[in-house]
């Protein structure tokens, strides 16, 4: 298998897009996450234009042009996780809901720890909103791209500012 990626500028910070040889997205990586690397997955070509409709429709959710995102995606994880990471994608843009909302929402409402571990291994943050996911009582807690990521990305989205209480 081919691997297409590119980084790219946000005003967050560089990220890394990862599509495969069928133009689907499989990964998307903050700067600090290049740890996870893609390689041993198949061949990479670095700095692909296979990765420009990703690196335009993230361009266009920065600047507050664009609310959902349309492009093929391939998630690959257990059937529970793809359950959870499909529920994320129905969270809209600017709405925030807790790990006790995602449990419910997907028919387990006991498996708090198993959705919040879900949501942690998101390989395609952003455009699979994991971090519209907060604690019940409204703080921010553990986000792949940091916290401050998270707060900056609902911020972005307008999320209701009592949102915004960090968990200490």
């Amino acid at each position: 298998m081919t691997i297409y990626t590119r980084r790219f500028a946000t005003p967050f910070g560089t990220m890394t897009a990862a599509v495969d040889d069928e133009g689907r997205l499989f990964r998307l990586l903050y700067e600090d996450e290049r740890h996870k690397s893609i390689e041993g997955a198949g061949d990479v070509i670095a700095e692909s234009p296979c990765c420009d409709a990703v690196v335009r429709q993230l361009d266009e959710y920065f600047a507050q042009k664009r609310r959902e995102f349309d492009l093929p995606l391939a998630l690959h994880g257990t059937p529970f996780q793809q359950t959870v990471w499909a529920e994320l994608q129905s969270i809209p843009y600017g709405v925030t809901i807790s790990y006790r909302d995602l449990a419910e929402r997907i028919g387990k409402p006991a498996a708090i720890r198993a959705v919040g571990r879900a949501n942690a291994t998101n390989p395609i943050p952003i455009i699979v909103p994991c971090h519209r996911v907060i604690g019940a009582d409204g703080s921010l807690t553990g986000y792949g791209g940091g916290i401050q990521m998270k707060e900056q990305l609902l911020r972005l989205e307008g999320a209701p500012k009592l949102q915004f209480r960090l968990a200490l």
